[in-house]
Parts: C-alpha cells; sequence; structure tokens
C-alpha cells in the first residue's frame, strides 16, 4: 500500500503540509499535554512530513489548545530537514514566533498569515474587516521580512462563510491580488467550512494561478465537511496546485465557524496522489500506524476514509 520513504525523482513530487498538530487539535473539547503533541510531532516526521504547521500564536482564551504554542515549539526535534510553521494573526503574533528564536533556539522557521474573505467571519474570527484584514496582513508581512522570518498566507473561507453564505470569485481574487504586492512565499485557498466542489475548485485556483502567473506558488486547504475534499484536491491539482495542507486522521475544525469539520486526511491525500503516479514522500504504512496511536490517545476512531479500511 505504501511507496519507499525516498522520493523518486522521476515522477512528480506534491508538497504535503501537515496542519495537523495546529488545525488538527485546535478544535479538540479535551485538552491535549504537550508531551503527547510532541509525541505525535514526531510521528509525523517519521513517516515523511516534512513541513509541519506546529502551533498557533493566538490568545489562549481564543483557542485553549494553543496556549503552549511556545512550550511545543521549544520542544521540537531540531531536523535541518523539516520547516516549522507558527499561525499569525497579528504583528504581536508574528513578534511571538520571531522569540521563539531567542537564545539561539530554532524556533518557527516560517508564519502563515490569514486573511478572511469575508467581512462578518473575519470579525469573528480575528476582529477585522476584509479591508482591515488586508492592511494588517501586509504590514505583517513587511514586517516579518524585515525581520529575516519567512511568511506565506491563506485566504480563509474562499468558498464560503458561514455567516454570508457565498463568497465571490472576484472578492477572493481580489484579496489575492492585493496579497501578492507583498511577494509571500505562497497564497493558499481555504475551504474553512467545507462548502467547495470539485467544480469550483478548479475553478478558482484557475483563475488565482492566471493572476499569479507562476510568481507566487499556490497552495490549496480543504476540510472534507461535505465529503468533497479529496475531489476539491484533485481538481486542484489539475489546476496548477502543488502544495497540500492536510491534516493526520481528518482531524480539524474551527472554533469560530459553526459546524465546521475536519481537514482533508493526510492518508486520504496520500493515498490518491500515489495511486494517480505522484510522489508525496510520506509513507502510508507509517502514516496509518500514527493515526491508530493517535485515536487511542484521544479514545475515538479517526475520520480517515483510507486508515478506516485498513
Amino acid at each position: 500500500m505504501a511507496g519507499p520513504m525516498s522520493i523518486d525523482t522521476s515522477i512528480e513530487t506534491i508538497e504535503v503540509v501537515e496542519v495537523g498538530p495546529r488545525d488538527g487539535l485546535q478544535n479538540e473539547p479535551d485538552i491535549i499535554a504537550t508531551d503527547v503533541k510532541l509525541q505525535l510531532i514526531a510521528r509525523m516526521i517519521g513517516y515523511g512530513a516534512r513541513r509541519l504547521e506546529v502551533a498557533s500564536f493566538v490568545h489562549p482564551a481564543r483557542v485553549p489548545q494553543m496556549a503552549d504554542a511556545e512550550a511545543v515549539i521549544a520542544g521540537l526535534p531540531n531536523n535541518p530537514d523539516c520547516t516549522y510553521v507558527g499561525l499569525v494573526l497579528n504583528k504581536r503574533g508574528v513578534m511571538r514566533a520571531l522569540a521563539t528564536r531567542d537564545g539561539g533556539a530554532r524556533g518557527v522557521d516560517q508564519v502563515g498569515c490569514v486573511v478572511v474573505a469575508s467581512d462578518t467571519f473575519g470579525q469573528k474570527n480575528q476582529g477585522q474587516t476584509i479591508a482591515e484584514g488586508l492592511a494588517e496582513t501586509r504590514a505583517m508581512l513587511r514586517f516579518a521580512r524585515a525581520e529575516g522570518m519567512r511568511a506565506q498566507v491563506t485566504i480563509s473561507a474562499a468558498f464560503g462563510c458561514p455567516f454570508e453564505g457565498e463568497v465571490k470569485h472576484d472578492t477572493v481574487i481580489a484579496i489575492a491580488e492585493e496579497l501578492a504586492i507583498e511577494n509571500p512565499e505562497e497564497i493558499a485557498l481555504a475551504d474553512t467550512i467545507g462548502v467547495g466542489t470539485p467544480w469550483e475548485a478548479g475553478e478558482l485556483f484557475g483563475k488565482l494561478g492566471a493572476v499569479l502567473g507562476g510568481a507566487i506558488p499556490m497552495r490549496a486547504h480543504f476540510h472534507n465537511t461535505r465529503g468533497t475534499g479529496i475531489a476539491n484536491a484533485w481538481e486542484a491539482y489539475k489546476a496548477g496546485v502543488r502544495v497540500f495542507d492536510a491534516s493526520l486522521g481528518g482531524l480539524g475544525g474551527c472554533p469560530f465557524a459553526p459546524r465546521a469539520t475536519g481537514n482533508i486526511a493526510t492518508e486520504d491525500l496520500v493515498y490518491m496522489m500515489g495511486r494517480s503516479g505522484l510522489a508525496t514522500g510520506i509513507n502510508l504504512d507509517a502514516a496509518i500506524a500514527a493515526n491508530k496511536w493517535f485515536a487511542g490517545e484521544l479514545g475515538r476512531e479517526l475520520p480517515s476514509a483510507v486508515a478506516r479500511a485498513a
């Protein structure tokens, strides 16, 4: 079932960003101990994850699961092959990310900024309208770059808002055009509430690719709330996306989006890409084993279809 850990350079490689330690855990009702999070991250690195979103720098009252962000980061393996990402919503978050490097510590390697493509959701998620979020994020990108911190950005709720409903493609593309001025390392589109369809994924990423013209890589972040996440990922691939967020077991959800459920599962994405002739660098058997271990820690089976079928 699983491919080897080494990547065959004769076939195209898809990058999988493992977001389980942050997006996968942030909505869990029970606080997960720091050492268990670190064990989870170690297992993810063991199955081949090389870029991991490990924490978010948000107020602990808003997202209690991320209250130990600095402790998790301090305990990360100093693996030179890994890139550790921290989510930031404001300049203070960037400053906290920078502080993880104090005293010569490894810290995080990259920050991920967020602009919400909906005024209502943006105000609930981070207290900002679209215009305010754009201004803040552009300033954050400039600040991070000036301080030597790598930075990328995600346009959240790009496929729909839990409060306003449809999000127009023109709105998303206009946001992307403004963000592109700051030259982030990537621009991602996130289906935060899992309402997107394969047709729309292809259309919207096709439009984004035309605007970016290959100058800035695209990344896709899909949730599987309505069962379309993996199909959406395939259409995004066909539209030119080569970097995908996924979460071990399909865990995840947003505390500020009612009824939003998990990300596409790392195992499901790796299975689909592998069976389609594409490399990911992820050992599927090892990922399934990590799924089973963490299911035991949580006391319940995880949503991944591939792991359940194993």
